[in-house]
């Protein structure tokens, strides 16, 4: 058996347990219902620990050695990487105009803005917007699923999980190499790396006060990350804007902020 026809017996299978997951939950009436608390909780600590002692210290290490200024071209840089996935999954939702502008930001901020790391194009009028393949199997009607907190990953759904997997197989960063599977995911490990060092810098302030006025960390954070789903375009539910608060350890909801710096 080949590494792709692995790949895609793996991808398979991920998708199969999600559709399963994500109707059992939905015909008991709970889509993101706790029924795994105890692991997740137990998820929760491990990640919680990981994060004081290896990702806090490297981020604060990151914020020292820099400005902000070089911090906001790192943040644009890996922007730009994600405009190819932007456009697959806008093409897929069948906004066609959208992706061709991801594209073109991509082409346009990788030759004139130095490798993504200024954003020429939306000083051009082409606003960017992130899409990734969980928005797109919400626009398909694919439910989310259970709340499930996972090592190193943190929190999920079933939905989310199989969006990431095939993001990461769509990444430039994957297929920007010699072709080879292995060091594909060497290259897509490292930007992961990076990316969440840059992430993990930008949440450093609001995480610790999150985490002082917080009774229950682990409610605390589990209800930010599902309000933070609740904007997601679906079949069901248009673009429902009606989070109480907005925090994510992810970069992408700083992706206009960082466009908006860079066109003053």
């Amino acid at each position: 058996m080949t590494i792709k026809t692995r790949l895609f017996s793996l991808l398979s299978s991920v998708m199969i347990l999600t559709a399963a997951c994500a109707t059992s939950s939905q015909a008991n009436g709970h889509e993101h219902e706790d029924g795994l608390e105890s692991f997740n909780r137990a998820m929760f600590t491990f990640n919680y620990n990981l994060d004081k002692y290896v990702l806090k210290p490297v981020a604060k290490g990151y914020r020292a050695i820099t400005n902000q200024d070089v911090r906001n071209r790192v943040s644009s840089a890996i922007s730009n990487i994600k405009e190819p996935v932007s456009a697959v999954n806008q093409l897929l939702q069948g906004e066609l105009l959208q992706s061709g502008i991801s594209v073109s930001r991509f082409v346009i901020n990788t030759t004139l803005g130095l490798g993504g790391t200024f954003d020429v194009a939306t000083g051009w009028g082409l606003k960017g917007r992130q899409d990734n393949f969980e928005r797109t199997l919400a626009r398909w009607c694919v439910k989310d699923g259970p709340y499930i907190v996972l090592p190193f990953l943190g929190p999920t759904t079933p939905r989310a999980l199989v969006g990431t997997t095939v993001d990461g197989f769509t990444s430039p960063v994957y297929w920007l190499t010699d072709g080879s599977h292995e060091d594909g995911l060497y290259a897509y490990g490292a930007y992961i790396g990076i990316k969440t060092i840059v992430a993990r810098e930008a949440a450093l302030d609001i995480g610790d006060d999150l985490e002082r006025n917080s009774v229950d960390f682990y409610t605390t954070m589990k209800s930010a990350y599902l309000q933070n789903k609740s904007d997601m375009d679906t079949c069901y539910n248009k673009g429902n804007m009606s989070a109480a608060y907005d925090f994510d350890f992810g970069i992408d909801d700083e992706d206009e902020t960082y466009n908006e710096m860079e066109a003053e």
